[in-house]
């Protein structure tokens, strides 16, 4: 993989783009280029495939519009670009349209929670460049009403929040449904490992351009955090509202029923808000994002789904009222301020056990985050004795920041498939773990291998003696994979096991 060295140009009429992209750019006010902007676009112009590394609010998303633009249309092609969510379509159909359709540019967006007849409208009108989500353009993949054969241009825009998202069998498919001969662009905050298989798969010889380094935070947003109580936390942030009046304020929760139980207690509260996160409709979601960009109110509450849908340019102060559950999440969070030029603030609320948490997401971001001290948070005295504490082993799922731990593959799971018994009862039973030999002494003798390999998949002792016959067993390839996630899955893989 190369990376990118050419020569840094301060205007946009130095970048070799075409005279009509720059007259319109003129008329945009859009006269000096970001620097990823600088380094992205003349690779890009060349057809080399890019790997762009920029914070989020650093332009990347016209570091890729104007050399598609141009580039399909000499190719007489189509563009698509692929992004994980449906605020994120929006916001790059916006931008691709602010410039592409003064030039009679056409555009499709193609996202779930909307008429898909509509899109297969628009499809027919044979557009100049389609931005989709990852599930609905394979729905019209699957249907046949999308024609990938004349894509000249791919652009993965936030690679790495659609891994996150689970969406990696969906951009695997699409990359084998458009043509070889094309040009890939792809634009991230990070770096993880699933991206650079991708790039080495799917991309020719990429040139990475990164204007810092992945994972950090901008300059212009100033940080700090809170170590506070639980209990505290409503009181803490009902203070740096007050000091924020009148002004653009986003606050992070980490789940769904917090983030609507945070919106309806603001609003009691007397502070106008809107909330933000999947459960809400797509109209629901627009009118709220809306609402927040043109000042009708000035407190959004959102989980990360919205983290990176979000482009209001003068946000005056981020809230991590929960912190995230991945590190990442923290720099596309705080991204959200400190957008185009303009300064910004982020803090975070840490509870006494996320100590560990957050040396992590400061070794992340690659500063020493300011502990800041008001009347509701913790003392200097036990802050310093949380730096002794060593960090507690995280179980599986969400660890300690989210609750809820995995299946271990040595015992049997609490959980009873069909609920016969009360929670008390449940709970009461041993986890330790229950041997096919113990349950059925007459049956003929497995091998601890499998044995052990069987136990995600007991339930309880009448469901076993019920539904296995150890005279037919069929050692399946899929039993083989010893974490069973969920009750529903270990009910499934069982009855194939003895099936």
């Amino acid at each position: 993989m190369k990376t990118g060295s050419k020569k840094q140009k301060n205007r946009f009429w130095d970048l070799d783009l075409s005279p009509d992209l720059v007259k319109v750019l003129d008329k945009l006010n859009f006269t000096t280029p970001t620097p990823i902007q600088q380094k992205a676009i003349p690779f890009a112009l060349n057809r080399k495939d890019v790997i762009g590394i920029a914070q989020t609010g650093t332009g990347k998303t016209l570091a890729f519009t104007l050399p598609m633009l141009q580039s399909i249309s000499a190719q007489n092609g189509t563009g698509l670009v692929v992004v994980p969510t449906r605020e994120l379509a929006f916001q790059v159909r916006e931008e691709i349209e602010k410039v592409g359709s003064k030039l009679g540019f056409r555009t499709a967006l193609l996202i779930g929670g909307t008429n898909i007849s509509q899109q297969i409208k628009a499809l027919k009108r044979h557009p100049h460049v389609i931005i989709a989500t990852p599930g609905r353009l394979i729905d019209h993949i699957d249907r046949r009403t999308v024609k990938l054969s004349t894509v000249r241009v791919l652009v993965l825009d936030e690679a790495d929040r659609m891994l996150d998202m689970g969406f990696a069998p969906q951009i695997n498919q699409i990359l084998e449904s458009v043509p070889n001969k094309r040009q890939t662009m792809l634009f991230s905050a990070t770096m993880p490992d699933e991206i650079s298989k991708m790039t080495h798969k799917y991309m020719n010889d990429p040139v990475r351009v990164e204007v810092a380094p992945q994972g950090t935070s901008a300059k212009n947003i100033e940080q700090g955090m809170y170590y506070i109580t639980k209990e505290n936390k409503l009181a803490l942030l009902q203070e740096l509202l007050g000091e924020h009046k009148n002004k653009p304020v986003l606050v992070f929760c980490r789940t769904k029923h917090g983030t609507r139980k945070m919106a309806r207690t603001l609003k009691m509260q007397g502070f106008k808000t809107e909330e933000l996160h999947s459960n809400r409709s797509l109209n629901q979601r627009r009118f709220a994002l809306d609402n927040f960009k043109r000042g009708k109110c000035h407190i959004m509450v959102a989980t990360d789904v919205a983290a990176r849908g979000i482009d209001v340019k003068e946000i005056a102060l981020v809230v991590n009222y929960d912190i995230p559950d991945k590190n990442e999440d923290y720099v596309h969070r705080i991204g959200r301020t400190g957008r185009a030029g303009h300064s910004g603030k982020a803090v975070s609320f840490v509870a006494p056990d996320q100590y560990h948490d957050m040396r992590a997401i400061e070794k992340l971001v690659g500063i020493n985050i300011p502990v800041m001290h008001t009347d509701n948070t913790l003392e200097h005295e036990e802050i310093e004795k949380m730096k002794t504490r060593k960090a507690q082993k995280k179980s599986g799922g969400r660890g300690r920041r989210g609750g809820g731990g995995g299946w271990s593959k040595y015992k049997r799971p609490t959980r009873n498939f069909r609920g016969s018994r009360s929670k008390n009862q449940r709970t009461s039973r041993s986890r330790q773990p229950i041997w096919i030999s113990e349950i059925l002494p007459s049956s003929p003798t497995l091998t601890m291998e499998k044995q052990l390999l069987l136990m995600p998949c007991l339930n309880n002792r009448v469901r076993l003696k019920n539904v296995i016959k150890l005279k037919n067993v069929s050692w399946t390839q899929t039993i083989k994979r010893k974490n069973v996630v969920s009750p529903s899955t270990q009910k499934t893989h069982l009855f194939k096991l003895v099936t």
